[in-house]
């Protein structure tokens, strides 16, 4: 994996504090232990914690270091793949309930955010998906049909509604999804530590799972300095899951293609400017093949984003092709200058659906969220939280075994090189 580098991240800047955490300082035994503090183990240890359960976070780093704490902030519901695509992968008492399951992920999401009452700049007045052309606005319409047919709130707009919701010129509609928002997902991340905490469970950051060995029917974890005894582990790390070399069970981040993704934080607009910009607060990516994103901010900032790492060869040319596309997109902004930037890893699978897996005896994960890591990960939280104590169907995703997708690294460079290319010249004539 490419080295980290500092880069200014505004949820950082603009989340509510952190929980007080720290390092593990002790050897402890727990029912079970989850690795990552990010969505999904936050999500079960919170669960965990309300069914009385003894549940220990482990994260390498801070609360929300990963994917979690450089989203874009869509709640989004379902997956990036189509619905009849989902079915035909699946099969049809699978996916449908995948299908339900995530579709009713914001609700769930927004649900906590209201009980714990967590400050996360939650708005729920859905998200766009920004139709690029007549291939664009045929794919939308592909994905209304087939979410109306299961009772879904979506609508394609036209051209003209699209522009007006948008304040974007250039699209040839937009499909409205009404289940969906957005979130500061950093702050959310924040919250559901704070509210797992409150409910029992304990959190301790800068704690890298240094190793793991099974004795009897316990797992002693190397955690830091310390050991953590549990019979159970949730693995909760994603497309973060390779960070340190020693850390055990990093097979299933040999299924995970890297798709980096970076985004740009303009100033804070003009009012008169912002109340033309996504003026009810949608959330938006859009169907290129390179694929771009923007929103807004509590504090009116825009937050422009698409493929690419800002590494120190690729963050000019995507600085400068941020610029340019703002520019294009909202003709009427003025100045503005770029006050935050920041990127992320979004773990790709090769059918572009979340993979469940058992990588040792009771050591259980769920990654590949695709793009979709707030209401996904949630869910899952939850999911991985009933089935460790006993629910052996609550997950909705079959076992599958650890897939190596032997070309992951081709692809992730090609991604990289591909979009640093595309964004040289995109919006220059």
């Amino acid at each position: 994996m490419a080295t980290e580098r500092t880069l200014p991240n505004l949820w950082h800047a603009t989340a509510p504090a952190a929980p007080d955490t720290r390092p593990l300082g002790r050897d402890l035994t727990t029912d079970v232990a989850i690795i990552g503090g990010g969505f999904t183990g936050l999500s079960a240890a919170l669960h965990l914690a309300e069914k009385g359960v003894k549940a220990t976070v482990i994260e390498a780093k801070m609360i929300g270091f990963g994917g979690s704490g450089r989203n874009v902030g869509l709640v989004n519901a379902g997956m990036w793949v189509k619905p009849d695509d989902l079915i035909a992968t699946l099969g049809a008492d699978a996916g449908n309930r995948l299908l339900g399951e995530l579709g009713d992920g914001p609700a769930m999401v927004y649900a906590l955010v209201e009980k714990h009452g967590i400050a996360c700049e939650a708005v729920r007045n859905g998200t766009l998906h920004m139709a690029v052309g007549a291939e664009g606005l045929k794919d939308i319409s592909d994905r209304e049909a087939q979410w109306k047919k299961r009772g879904a709130p979506v609508e394609v707009l036209s051209a003209e509604r699209a522009a007006t919701l948008s304040g974007a010129k250039g699209f040839s509609g937009a499909l409205l999804d009404r289940r969906a928002g957005t979130i500061q997902p950093l702050a959310y991340a924040r919250g559901l530590a704070r509210a797992a905490l409150a409910a029992g469970a304990e959190i301790y950051t800068d704690t890298p799972l240094r190793g793991a060995e099974r004795q009897g029917e316990t797992w002693v974890l190397k955690a830091g300095d310390n050991t953590v005894k549990a019979k159970q582990v949730i693995l909760a790390t994603n497309a973060y899951g390779g960070m340190f070399a020693e850390t055990p069970w990093q097979q299933h981040t040999q299924e995970l293609t890297i798709l980096p993704y970076f985004q740009f934080a303009t100033n804070p607009l003009p009012e008169k400017v912002a109340n033309r910009v996504l003026p009810e607060r949608q959330g938006t990516w859009d169907t290129g093949l390179v694929m771009t994103s923007f929103r807004m901010d509590q504090q009116n900032r825009l937050i422009f984003g698409s493929i690419g790492r800002l590494d120190a060869m690729a963050q000019g040319t995507h600085r400068a092709f941020a610029a340019r596309s703002v520019r294009k997109l909202f003709p009427y902004i003025g100045d503005f200058r770029f006050e935050y930037w920041w990127d992320g890893r979004i773990g790709m699978t090769t059918n572009n659906l979340p993979a469940m897996h058992t990588l040792a005896p009771n050591v259980f994960s769920v990654s590949g969220y695709n793009g979709r890591g707030i209401a996904p990960g949630t869910v899952f939280g939850k999911a991985l939280a009933n089935h460790v104590t006993g629910q052996t169907s609550a997950i909705p995703l079959a076992e599958t075994p650890v897939t190596p997708d032997s070309w992951r690294s081709v692809k992730s460079a090609f991604y990289h090189a591909g979009a640093q290319a595309k964004h040289l010249v995109d919006h220059r004539f």
